[in-house]
This record gives structure tokens, sequence and C-alpha cells, in this order.
């Protein structure tokens, strides 16, 4: 009997089995490739919230990152590329190294550092699944790490400032999707009628995107005007998510997106209030400790002092 399969991962939302790109992946490559797992959405544990997810658990093994997981799979014999030739093996390394280098700058930047995406989406997100104090705290240092990930791969000279990289970085995602559009046409899969590998890739980078309600829809709108692209991801929720999404009525997400406008509210409030403590006590005078003043007794009350501790 083979070991059973776990993975860990963030939850979903919106449609979505999983809101976190990397966790779609793999959870479109275990359903393409029939790999049993078993989903467990993260304890909020400090280990769980700082991104170490998706992880992959089986026995004595324990797997990160979706290429790591993705490669472990196939040596269990859950193989979504079995038919693919090397050519098709080859295009798939090259399409999601331009994914990886020519996306992922643009989705991390949708989320985790346009300003009104984080505040009103991103964050009350992910501080919902996380316990109270760190909900106020994990966040805000995902963010960062976001910005910075961003900032080490986009960078580089002649983009020095933030807005020189934001501007280049979705020239290059708009670019990116024109590729992917234009080599899927009208097929259902990337390479003919079964999904693969890159199909999983491809999900995992749009689905959030695509679905995610962004105040700020720059890279959002123009996804949406490439039909095959969205079709693609319908296609694959439809096919392979039904079971998991059913029961999501539109009253039902209506009441989701209402009680997280909510957290949205509280979460703000919250972060704000102690904003505010932090400046009250930065700015309050810091006086030094009071000395108590020392009580002297005359002799006859030493004396009578004496008398009474004594037995």
């Amino acid at each position: 009997m083979a070991a059973p399969l776990e993975l860990s991962c963030w939850g979903g939302g919106w449609g979505l089995p999983s809101v976190h790109s990397e966790s779609l992946v793999v959870m479109a490559y275990a359903k393409f490739s029939g790999a049993p797992l078993k989903v467990n959405i993260i304890d909020n544990t400090w280990r769980g919230s700082r991104g170490d997810v998706p992880v992959l658990t089986s026995e004595n093994n324990i797997v990160s990152q979706p290429a790591k997981i993705l490669n472990f799979l196939r040596k269990q014999k859950y193989n979504a590329d079995y038919e693919l030739s090397a050519k098709q093996g080859a295009d798939t390394l090259a399409y999601i190294a331009l994914l990886e280098e020519k996306l992922l700058p643009a989705v991390l930047h949708t989320f985790w550092v346009e300003s009104d995406n984080y505040f009103t989406v991103t964050k009350p997100w992910f501080a919902s699944r996380i316990p109270f104090p760190l909900s106020l705290i994990l966040p805000g240092r995902m963010s960062k790490g976001a910005l910075t990930r961003i900032l080490l791969t986009r960078g580089e000279p002649p983009f020095y400032h933030l807005r020189e990289v934001e501007a280049q970085i979705y020239r290059d995602a708009k670019e990116c999707l024109n590729l992917l559009s234009n080599r899927l046409g009208t097929s259902q899969f990337f390479f003919g009628d079964t999904p693969s590998t890159l199909d999983a890739y491809v999900f995992g980078f749009l689905a959030p995107l695509y679905k995610v309600r962004f105040p700020k829809v720059q890279l959002q709108e123009h996804l949406k005007q490439l039909s095959n692209l969205c079709r693609f991801c319908d296609d694959i929720l439809n096919s392979y998510f039904r079971l998991s999404l059913e029961g999501v009525s539109p009253a039902g997400q209506e009441m989701v997106d209402a009680n997280l406008q909510k957290l949205t509210q509280l979460v703000n409030k919250e972060s704000n209030l102690i904003e505010k403590m932090d400046d009250n006590l930065r700015q309050s005078p810091q006086l030094p400790p009071r000395k108590l003043p020392t009580l002297k007794l005359t002799p006859a009350e030493e004396g009578d002092s004496l008398q009474r501790l004594s037995p």
C-alpha cells in the first residue's frame, strides 16, 4: 500500500481551492496526474505562516517548493507528462522559466505591494487565517518579503527606483500573458487535450489573478481581455475542482465577501490602534522612577515595634 500523501497549503476563496499560486500549482498537478493527496489547510503555526507552503508529507519525507514536490510525485509514478515528447518537455521548462521571470513579480506586486489591494484584500484574507496577535504582524512581513523578492530579481540597473520597477514588471507580465494566449490558441490545454505540468503552472499563476476581486485591477483587466486564458482557468476549475467547490451559491459568496469586508475594517482598526499606542508611548515624557521616602522611627517607636514582632 502506497504511503499517504498529505499537502499542507493555504485555503481558498473566490471560487478557488486555494488563493496561493504555488499551492494551486501542486493541487492542479495532483489532479492531472491522479495523485491521491489529502489536502490540509495550514494550521497557522509560525512555520506555516512564514510562507513555507505548500509542503508535501509522505512517511519520512517532507518536501516543499512546487518544483521539488512535482518531481517527488513523478518518482511515485504520478506523472502528468508521460505522453510529452522531448521537445514538449523542453518547451515546458522554458515556459515555466518565463512565468517565474516575467509574470510572478507582477502577481506578487498585485497581491502584496499594491497598497489598495494589500489593505483591502490580501492582508485581511491572510490575517483571518493567522491567530491574533500574529495576524497583525505576519502579513506585513510577507508583504516585505514579496517586495524584497521583486527588487532582488528586477531592481537591477537601469531600474533603480520602485516606480520604474513597477512599470517594467507590468509591461513584462502583459507581454507574458500575450505569449501564453498565442501559445494556447484554441486548444484545451497547452499540449493538446491532456493537461501537463505547464498547465498546472499556468493555472496556478493565473487563477488567483483572474478570480480574486481587487480594487486595483491593472493586470487583471488585461488578463480578462484574453478570453482563451480565462476559459482555460474556468475549464480546469469546473473539470477538476468542481466537487470540492460545490455548494457555494451566489448568495453564499456574497456573504463571504461581506464578512471579508467586515474583517478588513476590523484588522485596519486594530492596526491603527496599535500604531496610535506606539506613537503615544514614543511621545510621552520618560520620567525617572520615583524613590519612595524612607520611614524613620524614633528610638521609642523602634522599641515598640521589636516588642510586637517578638514571640
